[in-house]
């Protein structure tokens, strides 16, 4: 029991320093990067939403001309 107790320390001590050392290793994107980035998410939420509803309409419409017989 008390080795655990000698070891946890160094251990917790270790996994900080580690941490630490993967911190720093970090690279944040430049502004511009960012900018083109999030633009490119939301064009491309935009344009898979407007697929979505395209085939939502298309599959309502069809379903439409089936059951009712348009």
């Amino acid at each position: 029991m008390a080795d655990k107790k000698q070891e946890t320390p160094a251990l917790k001590r270790s996994w900080f320093q580690e941490l630490k050392g993967e911190f720093g290793k970090i690279t944040w994107p430049t502004k511009k990067n960012l900018f083109r980035q999030s633009i490119a998410v939301i064009v491309s939420a935009v344009l898979i939403g407007l697929m979505i509803v395209g085939i939502d309409y298309l599959i309502k419409y069809g379903l439409g001309f089936i059951l009712v017989g348009r």
